[in-house]
């Protein structure tokens, strides 16, 4: 048993090691994209224009209020069935995009209410004091507004991309080929070996590191904003 062992673990740990690797490329591009676009859907949803808030606050309404499951499986397959074009593209590359575009859309609404918590959570006194003090609203929102927001949000944005770790699990709905795909595909038959449930057991390993290099950086980041304490 032993030897199966030594002799499969090479295989499966390869198969693994290029699924982390898609798994770690949806984090990032999804990462990049939302945090910026969850600003401007904030600044959006706190616009003094009641039409551009209300449609707004119902867009990240019903983003949040669906699984993202459901939301992977319409932007995947909405436009092929219904409209009989595939604008994604075919193979791993087209899912691969899919996959982006829709967690960058969840993601970034995710955010866009932690960012408005925290600028609405930043004492006016302070913006009506750099008012007094002859600064634009420019220069308010980045010297006063933004540094303060940031401290109120790195717990529940750590939350979230921590979250967001675990749900790139969700990909593989649209058979993109992260890590879990890769771990369980050996239970049916992958590269000679079938019927052997333990590479999925080894996903978490990847997973639990992962998410604990994450907790010790959110950590230290907490630690360096301390001097905003209120």
């Amino acid at each position: 048993m032993f030897d199966n062992f030594a002799a499969q673990f090479p295989v499966v740990f390869d198969a693994l090691n290029i699924g982390f690797l898609q798994t770690l490329k949806l984090f990032f591009v999804t990462l990049a994209g939302a945090i910026p676009l969850g600003l401007i859907i904030s600044f959006g949803s706190m616009s003094r224009f009641k039409p551009l808030s209300g449609l707004v606050k119902t867009v990240v309404w019903i983003v949040r209020g669906s699984p993202l499951m459901i939301q992977l499986m319409i932007i995947y397959y909405f436009p092929g069935l219904i409209m009989g074009n595939n604008i994604w593209g075919t193979g791993e590359g087209g899912r691969f995009i899919a996959c982006c575009v829709a967690f960058i859309l969840n993601y970034s609404c995710y955010f866009s209410e932690i960012y408005r918590g925290g600028i609405q959570g930043v004492p006016k006194g302070q913006q009506e004091a750099g008012q007094v003090l002859g600064l634009t609203k420019r220069e308010i929102f980045f010297k006063i507004t933004l540094l303060q927001m940031i401290k109120r949000i790195v717990p529940p944005m750590s939350n979230e991309i921590i979250t967001l770790v675990k749900d790139t699990s969700l990909s593989r709905i649209i058979a993109l080929q992260e890590i879990i795909w890769a771990g369980s595909a050996f239970m049916k038959s992958s590269r000679g070996i079938s019927g052997e449930i333990w590479p999925l057991f080894f996903t978490a390993v990847y997973y639990l590191a992962f998410n604990g290099i994450l907790t010790l950086l959110f950590g230290r980041i907490e630690k360096k904003l301390d001097y905003f304490k209120s």
